[in-house]
């Protein structure tokens, strides 16, 4: 396993982490003990959870192997969870206000066993929130030694940089991290996210860095998805989700390129999907889940697994998303552009394919 610094800290976590949404849903308890101890006994540390996640039995599961190993394995571990999410009835059991996050922090803190968590997430924007009172709330947690490091969730660019910036202004700890949907098949996030988080030293963790199983292989074109697999389940969102990677050509495109290059490499298609998302600019640690100790196995291989400059180039292009002309295709970019060397630029002239972007789109 190798290790990066979690966003600008100097906490060191797993260039995997894994995901524990569906830990008392499709994972029982001991199947999901088992992914753990796996897990961790492969060099990795950095799990990730919410108190959302299966109606709050994935912290639960997560506390009770905590408890259930000595601290030489538990001490490893670096925990993050988030909060943000309707966890009641009333009106006031959801957003980011103080009173909310204050319960469900100690909620989770209760569930999980543990007198800190390592990384307190904000599961998405609250628009009826100040980010003065969210920041103030994360600061004070911090201080009083609830959680070592906050982070961000689902964050549009410009939600992300009023953060940081409102944080910076106030003197308050800043965000280190971004959880964001992002995977060979959900690129958009490289329009505004990904350059906000770059600009800000904010470290990328990619959720469904597989895209929701697609990037495996499993599927192909015109079939229905096999009952055993997520997207031929009852989860509803899985469903809406594959319905909406199958109706792309791009996206089958993109996946027989990732069978491709997995056939050349050695590896699985989701070790190739993996290994690209892992090493995109500003990406600390994608986040995959495992149903099975196979899965786990084989996704853990990918942290191993450099892709070269011809097979990254091949999925850089045919994964490319296709923004339209403006704002973030080649019209609208642009005009965000400015040459240093070679004179004065036309309009005209800055209209291009963009293959120089530092993010490799066209």
């Amino acid at each position: 396993m190798q290790y990066r610094t979690l966003g600008n800290s100097g906490l060191a976590v797993s260039k995997l982490a894994l995901g524990t949404m569906y830990f008392g849903s499709q994972n029982t308890e001991e199947e999901a003990f088992a992914l753990l101890d796996a897990f961790v006994e492969a060099g990795g540390n950095l799990l990730d959870t919410s108190d959302v996640y299966s109606g709050s039995l994935s912290e639960q599961i997560i506390g009770r192997w905590l408890a259930a190993r000595p601290c030489e394995v538990t001490d490893r571990v670096v925990l993050a969870s988030k909060g943000r999410y309707t966890t009641g009835p009333d009106v006031n059991d959801l957003g980011l206000s103080r009173r909310h996050l204050t319960r469900a922090l100690d909620a989770s803190l209760r569930r999980l066993g543990v007198e800190a968590i390592d990384l307190y997430q904000m599961h998405g924007w609250d628009a009826h929130t100040p980010v003065e009172e969210t920041l103030s709330f994360l600061d004070d947690a911090i201080r009083a030694g609830k959680i070592h490091y906050a982070g961000l969730s689902n964050f549009t660019g410009w939600q992300l940089q009023l953060t940081v910036s409102t944080a910076r202004a106030m003197g308050v700890h800043v965000p280190l991290t971004l959880q964001q949907q992002y995977s060979l098949l959900s690129r958009e996030s490289e329009w505004e996210m990904v350059p906000a988080a770059l600009h800000n030293h904010i470290g990328l963790l990619p959720w469904s860095p597989l895209a929701g199983g697609f990037l495996t292989g499993k599927y192909r074109r015109g079939t229905t998805p096999a009952p055993s697999t997520r997207a031929g389940s009852d989860d509803g969102l899985y469903r809406w989700v594959s319905a909406e990677y199958a109706a792309s050509d791009r996206n089958w495109a993109t996946v027989d390129e990732v069978v491709r290059v997995a056939g050349e490499t050695g590896a699985t298609p989701a070790q190739v999907a993996l290994s690209w998302i892992a090493d995109r600019p500003g990406v600390t640690a994608p986040i995959f889940g495992a149903r099975t100790l196979h899965q786990l196995h084989d996704g853990i291989a990918a942290a191993g697994l450099v892709l070269d400059d011809d097979a990254t180039a091949a999925l850089d292009r045919i994964s490319a998303p296709a923004p339209g002309g403006y704002p973030y295709g080649a019209f609208g970019t642009a005009q965000r552009d400015r040459r240093l060397q070679g004179g004065s630029q036309l309009l005209g002239e800055l209209v291009g394919d963009g293959s120089d972007h530092p993010l490799g789109r066209p």
